[in-house]
């Protein structure tokens, strides 16, 4: 070989190598992020790890015989906050500041995963030129994304599949039912008929133009429609077109507009969040259209939430409205919702000062009319006065919000997030099983939930103190340095249990 072919030769064979090299280097890349986009359960659990979690749920499958429901999580993020931007309407656009780099400091810290914002994102009224599917300010909520983004939580903004503004300029007569609208505070809203192709073809571009504008995460849907089952307004719309089969037991239109909107979301990997009306679900024939379903807005009565919702295909998020119902304690949300695989939302962000229900120039119902106009003067009330707080941080919130609300919300929810993690089942309301040492009382609901470890959670719903007796050893989560088999409910109380090494 000549000197210069042994040399040509090397080059190429270093370049190759260097190339295989890099090669190496970019795929050892490319896997450490799949590792890191996949569940911990795919990328990182040891064989140690896998055979305590089969252990764990070969040992309740042998002990537990029968049970309302049983579900394998994934996919769950139960630390889920709405986060209030600011007042709407207001006499100028809300922004954003150090404020909220503060506060989303603190919800990271917590523990929460999921921001969602509701209509103050948008400029609904058109007071600042935009409309229900802009921001009131877009260069501040971009910067408002970025910031939940920068500490690794996720983001999602209201849309309605429904409700529309009736003196938007764009709103057609047609495509809504005579009378079937809502008037409730500033809002003056026309529930558009699913059925509509008007509306169809005006509201279903919005969607992914929104997600993909802001480089939103998903959409809390809410629903602005009046399910079949409850119906009075029944003459269609001029715009209707009948295609669907409508009952009391399915919303066939709006079962197909939910279907597109959720698949248009998945496709971008996305969250849905749905509300329909206080303690219902949607009425879809078993279809799946939601991720999460956010229940109890305008519910009186926790009992009555827990009760209604509790066999709900997963994932519900409960928020107990505190305009109507009244809780013993701070406690008292989570031991209605945790064993049902539930958790509720925390209301923060900016103080929900009242503003919103008195600018001027903005048609509001009477007071005596309206319980959200005087939720607000209510709330404005108790702002002037105490400017420093405490705070209120929402519609649904207490005036004021109490100071343990914060802290109990986090203790519970940092007990919580190790029992639903990826991969684990889940057993709720067992009925039958070999996990104690005769029936449980009356009133007292048990759950399990097996992974690398084995949850039993323990409620009592009666007004009298009870005790428990387990066959096997459980450790309190609350207290971990006990080791026991009878467990003290008081009333009204709810236990976390881990089953003893």
């Amino acid at each position: 070989m000549h000197r210069r072919d042994l040399l040509k030769a090397g080059i190429q064979g270093a370049v190759a190598v260097g190339g295989l090299s890099r090669a190496r280097e970019t795929g050892a890349a490319e896997n450490l992020a799949a590792a890191t986009r996949a569940a911990p359960i795919l990328a990182t659990y040891t064989a140690e790890e896998h055979r305590r979690r089969l252990q764990n749920i070969a040992f309740c499958n042998r002990a537990i015989q029968r049970c309302m429901r049983k579900h394998l999580i994934t996919s769950y993020m139960p630390g889920q906050c709405c986060y209030n931007l600011g007042e709407y309407p207001s006499r100028k656009p809300w922004e954003i500041g150090e404020y909220d780099e503060q506060e989303l400091d603190r919800l990271k810290k917590h523990g929460i995963e999921l921001i969602q914002v509701f209509d103050e994102w948008n400029d609904s009224l058109r007071l600042f030129g935009g409309d229900k599917f802009t921001s009131v300010n877009p260069a501040a909520f971009r910067r408002f994304i970025k910031m939940v983004h920068d500490r690794g939580m996720k983001i999602i903004a209201y849309m309605s599949t429904c409700f529309f503004e009736r003196n938007n300029p764009a709103c057609r007569p047609e495509w809504y039912r005579e009378n079937d609208y809502l008037r409730l505070g500033y809002w003056n809203m026309a529930r558009c008929s699913p059925a509509s192709p008007g509306w169809r073809a005006t509201l279903l571009p919005h969607l992914p133009r929104i997600l993909d504008e802001f480089g939103l995460d998903g959409v809390y849907v809410d629903g602005g429609y009046v399910q079949n089952y409850r119906k009075q307004i029944t003459t269609p719309a001029k715009d209707e077109v009948p295609a669907f089969e409508e009952t009391p037991q399915y919303d066939g239109a709006f079962t197909d507009l939910l279907a597109l909107m959720y698949a248009e979301v998945k496709r971008r990997g996305g969250i849905f969040k749905l509300h329909v009306d206080a303690a219902d679900q949607p009425r879809t024939g078993g279809m799946k259209v939601y991720d999460y379903l956010w229940v109890g807005e305008g519910v009186g009565n926790a009992d009555a939430l827990r009760e209604a919702t509790k066999d709900y295909p997963p994932y519900v998020v409960p928020c107990i409205d505190m305009t109507f119902a009244k809780v013993a304690s701070e406690n008292e949300p989570f031991f209605h919702a945790i064993p049902y695989m539930q958790f509720p939302v925390l209301q923060a962000g900016r103080p929900f000062t009242g503003e919103r229900g008195m600018v001027p120039g903005v048609d509001y119902p009477p007071e005596d009319q309206d319980f959200w106009v005087r939720r607000c003067k209510e709330a404005w009330k108790h702002h002037q006065a105490h400017p420093n707080g405490p705070y209120t941080y929402g519609g649904w919130d207490a005036v004021p919000q109490s100071p343990e609300t914060r802290p109990t919300h986090a203790r519970w929810l940092a007990q919580y997030q190790p029992m639903v993690e990826e991969g684990t089942w889940a057993w709720l309301e067992i009925a039958e099983s070999s996990l104690f040492v005769r029936p449980l009382p009356k009133d007292v609901v048990a759950s399990a939930f097996a992974n690398r470890q084995m949850y039993l959670v323990l409620a009592n719903y009666g007004q009298t103190a009870v005790e428990v007796e387990t066959t096997e050893t459980f450790v309190p989560v609350a207290s971990p340095a006990a080791v026991v088999r009878k467990h003290a409910l008081p009333p009204r109380s709810l236990a976390i249990l881990r089953r003893g090494e």
